[in-house]
């Protein structure tokens, strides 16, 4: 049986299949015996949905601005007596999230100092680090493809420039904090099968 229930954060630019994969690990962990909770960032929430609505182009919000309101919505993410991720970890589900703070240090860090955007979410990352981040990685031009293929409109971040930018702000993340946080790497461009199957084969390692 299971050795303990784990944190797991997916991470990757947009268009990386994070949620196609999210779906493969909860399946196998499930068979493995686990209580799997599976959530997502930006929430659904009171916040998640503020920020949402700026992605959108529904409301105005500044860049700093929307990594305050990130880093709230983390916190209420982890925190929450219902829904938070503590909570379910207490009860003893494993926690799959799509997106946590790697995101925010690479999406933000493209317009602000990454060492800011570090700071202001190291009370989530004090709380609660993940026993494993994923990085699905895909070329800039890749997520742009998948983007235009899936949809008619793009949101806030969804350009050629900023995700080229975002992808080379995710490896300086994880070079800075590589002895902090445990990090595999994935290459996203191949079948959902494989990519499925060398995640299960690193998360396999923790159980």
């Amino acid at each position: 049986m299971t050795k303990k229930n784990l944190f797991i954060a997916l991470e990757g630019i947009d268009g990386s299949g994070k949620s196609t994969q999210a779906k493969y690990l909860a399946d196998h962990l499930t068979k493995y015996g686990h209580k799997v909770y599976t959530t997502f960032e930006p929430t659904d929430n009171r916040i998640g949905t503020i920020i949402r609505d700026i992605f959108n182009h529904r409301m105005e919000g500044d860049h700093r601005v929307i990594a305050g309101l990130f880093v709230a919505d983390r916190l209420d993410h982890l925190l929450h007596s219902e829904y938070g991720i503590l909570h379910k970890l207490e009860d003893g589900y494993t926690v799959i999230t799509d997106r946590y703070y790697f995101s925010s240090y690479a999406y933000h860090g493209v317009h602000m100092s990454m060492d800011w955007v570090i700071a202001a979410n190291s009370l989530s990352a004090n709380l609660l680090r993940p026993d494993l981040n994923i990085y699905i990685d895909i070329s800039p031009e890749i997520s742009m493809a998948r983007i235009n293929k899936g949809r008619d409109s793009k949101e806030l971040y969804e350009t050629i420039e900023n995700l080229t930018n975002v992808h080379k702000k995710y490896a300086q993340a994880f070079d800075l904090l590589k002895e902090e946080e445990k990090i595999f790497i994935t290459q996203g461009e191949r079948s959902e099968n494989l990519i499925a199957n060398d995640i299960w084969k690193e998360v396999k390692k923790l159980l």
